[in-house]
């Protein structure tokens, strides 16, 4: 069976890679996000949809739709992702989904249950317990089991941080240092150089970690808290900032699977 209906709950570059297979793979998806988000690594999600109606990801559409009957109207015409800002509360209400994934990647321990809401969710990284608080859940954390579905234990704890890029790890990141709205006149991919202002919030400008390239910017004009990451700089010399990342793409895949698995109960 084909065409299960998906709610993929977060935007960022996790989501917008499972929202993406999963319409390749013929489902029936819709992308909620949070209103105004100030995802960083935005050439690798759908997030700038948000703010000018649609983006593109690897030759897939995601497109705005500011209600349940225009979310429709898009799985209709099967020509874009449908993306939303709607409380997850009430589309889970107002909107049967076959399948739920939790791809918020939130830091703080508590994770929601929802599996009253379907028949199937997925929970992506730490705080996820099958049994517990989901079906299913797809490990997150880089090494060996990236990618791998988990129906007996829970998915690792955050450890580690991110993977080094040319062997710098946490220090290509600038998280912001006080809550406010973000001003930026930079532009996502461009190169920088160590110490040159990128933006401010506020009176507090920010500045270029090193010399490289924004990987990551959160977008002009958004409102961020403080300890948010808003800016990534990649010190490579061939740095990717745009298309699905290989993190993002190996989680899909986990889904992906979870749902094959599904429709070979329900064949």
């Amino acid at each position: 069976m084909r065409g299960q209906q998906v709610l993929v709950l977060g935007g960022g570059d996790v989501g917008s890679a499972v929202a993406h297979a999963l319409y390749q793979r013929g489902d029936r998806v819709l992308l909620c996000d949070r209103n105004q988000s100030a995802h960083a690594r935005r050439g690798m999600a759908y997030t700038d949809a948000l703010f000018e109606g649609r983006a593109s990801l690897e030759g897939v559409e995601a497109r705005l739709c500011a209600t349940i009957s225009e979310v429709r109207q898009c799985w209709k015409a099967g020509d874009a992702i449908p993306i939303c800002t709607q409380p997850d509360d009430l589309l889970l209400r107002e909107e049967g989904f076959d399948v739920v994934v939790d791809a918020s990647m939130r830091r703080d321990p508590a994770r929601p249950d929802r599996r009253e809401f379907a028949g199937c969710v997925i929970g992506l990284g730490p705080g996820y317990v099958p049994g517990s608080n989901c079906h299913v859940a797809v490990e997150t954390q880089w090494g060996p089991q990236l990618g791998v579905v988990l129906v007996d234990r829970p998915a690792a704890a955050r450890s580690g941080g991110p993977r080094p890029l040319a062997g710098v790890g946490r220090e290509r990141f600038v998280s912001a240092p006080i809550s406010g709205r973000w001003e930026t006149t930079a532009g996502l991919g461009k190169a920088v150089t160590e110490g040159q202002a990128i933006g401010r919030i506020g009176e507090a400008v920010v500045t270029a970690p090193l010399s490289g390239y924004l990987r990551g910017l959160s977008r002009d004009g958004v409102d961020v808290s403080a300890g948010q990451r808003i800016v990534e700089v990649d010190p490579r010399p061939d740095p990717q900032v745009f298309g699905r990342g290989e993190r993002p793409m190996r989680i899909a895949r986990g889904v992906v699977q979870v749902l094959e698995m599904r429709d070979g109960r329900n064949a």
